[in-house]
């Protein structure tokens, strides 16, 4: 019997959380397999604790009672998958609803290729969270792309999700390799985390996925993109919506480490370079972000969360 265990990270969340298990309970089941749910409080609040308890009784809950950030609150959870046995891991944010189909369809892209580490699916902005609202038409909503496979930038290290704002007509139906995976909802192969190892905690927030992703595809796997497997996500909702001052320290502070490991050598000199005009430049936590790499402070650093 194949076993698949289904990490969601809470932090502050109960009421995205217990929202996302309303769909889950519809998951359809792969032939073969057993699905196990897993919620790993990441140092919420008592009353979401409670919360949690209270609405989801028969969940499995994991309680780390600090915040460990995004990679370290998933890895809690995954050392708990591989020690219970899983063949496979879904890690999947709070804040988003899926397809009775996801779990089924990505599991049965890993049987077509014994090399593939990793199965994504579509996704969509939830109702009400894409970024242009009044680009679309009611009957657009719950269509627009947010995610299609996924590009790294490597002359400004900046990922892009593919498809993203875009309404789907079935332009991004072939399931394909991608080169950028996002942790929003990523189902994974144990016996490949066991190999290449789980998110890197330094990075804390933003970036973790990326540093994975290349560890995966250096080891020589795949990484996959099916358009078959869908789901929805309230964009950036657990991070204070884009542009915020935490996304302001975590991604400029993250892309310096994930640039200065993974970059080529013209891209980590201009890095260096944009480094410093950040210091002289950036905003108040853009700046911070900066010092905290030049010293080393991974992590959580020195955001006050």
């Amino acid at each position: 019997m194949v076993k698949i265990f289904i990490l969601v990270l809470n932090f502050n969340g109960s009421d995205s959380t217990i929202e996302l298990f309303s769909s889950l309970k519809k998951l359809k089941i792969p032939k073969g397999a057993i699905i196990e749910n897993i919620i790993v409080d990441n140092g919420s609040e008592e009353k979401h604790v409670e919360k949690i308890k209270s609405f989801l009784p028969k969940v499995i809950l994991l309680e780390t009672h600090k915040n460990l950030g995004f990679a370290g609150g998933n890895n809690f959870g995954i050392k708990y998958a591989i020690e219970k046995g899983a063949d496979f891991i879904v890690v999947l944010n709070n804040d988003t609803r899926v397809g009775s189909n996801l779990v089924k369809n990505l599991y049965e892209t890993f049987k077509t290729d014994e090399k593939i580490a990793g199965v994504l699916p579509k996704i969509y902005f939830e109702k009400g969270y894409e970024f242009h609202k009044k680009r679309y038409k009611d009957t657009d909503l719950g269509k627009v792309i947010w995610y299609a496979g996924g590009v790294m930038d490597w002359d400004n290290l900046i990922g892009h999700n593919r498809g993203v704002d875009e309404v789907d007509k079935g332009q991004y139906n072939k399931q394909e390799e991608i080169e950028l995976a996002t942790g929003c909802c990523f189902m994974l192969k144990a016996a490949v985390i066991k190999e290449v190892g789980m998110f890197n905690d330094k990075y804390f927030l933003y970036y973790e996925d990326a540093d994975l992703t290349e560890r995966i595809k250096n080891a020589g796997y795949k990484i996959i993109y099916e358009p078959s497997a869908f789901m929805w996500h309230k964009n950036a909702e657990s991070s204070g919506g884009s542009g915020s001052l935490l996304q302001d320290y975590y991604i400029t502070r993250n892309r310096m480490l994930f640039g200065m490991t993974y970059a080529p050598l013209r891209t980590k000199i201009a890095l260096l370079r944009e480094s410093l005009r950040t210091i002289l430049h950036g905003r108040e936590w853009q700046k911070m972000g900066i010092r905290d790499f030049y010293l080393r402070k991974f992590g959580k650093g020195s955001y006050p969360i």
